[in-house]
């Protein structure tokens, strides 16, 4: 399904999606060849007649992974790494408010450039500070586990 510009939501997979996703994502993981730089995939038309195409071993894992996420009722959308994404379309790839995001941008955490009176962010940009993040969320809760293992709070049973 392709969406227009004006669309505002992502379809979310229907529930026969859902099962469909989840058998293929595991096929598809099950063949996959990471020693190698492609990938063979055999194609299907509804008439029977079969083509054998080969893709780039990052876009067949790629094709797992949104198949993965659609297995668990989550819409998906790719966005290049070189687009420039208003600040509505950067706060939902973060999961945060667009004030939330303003502030990242105007504090200077998240590179953005204006044009005219709207600020524009790159998706490389985006994907850095969200790694970054991501980080040190990490690091917080694994400090936050062994403070409370060594306090005697965390207790396995």
């Amino acid at each position: 399904m392709q969406l227009t510009p004006r669309q505002n939501k992502l379809p979310i997979p229907t529930e026969s999606e859902i099962e469909l996703s989840c058998t293929s994502s595991r096929v598809l993981a099950s063949h996959l060849n990471s020693h190698s730089a492609t990938q063979t995939l055999k194609v299907e038309s509804g008439t029977g007649e079969s083509k054998s195409v080969l893709i780039p071993t990052g876009a067949y894992q790629l094709l797992i992974e949104i198949l993965a996420q659609m297995s668990q009722g989550n819409a998906v959308a790719l966005v290049p790494v070189h687009a420039e994404l208003s600040t509505q379309q950067a706060a939902n790839l973060l999961n945060v408010s667009r004030p939330y995001l303003i502030k990242l941008l105007e504090s200077g955490e998240i590179p953005h450039r204006k044009v005219g009176k709207h600020r524009r962010i790159l998706a490389t940009d985006l994907y850095q500070y969200k790694a970054l993040d991501d980080e040190k969320r990490s690091k917080s809760l694994d400090e936050l586990t062994a403070l409370s293992e060594e306090l005697g709070l965390y207790d396995e049973e």
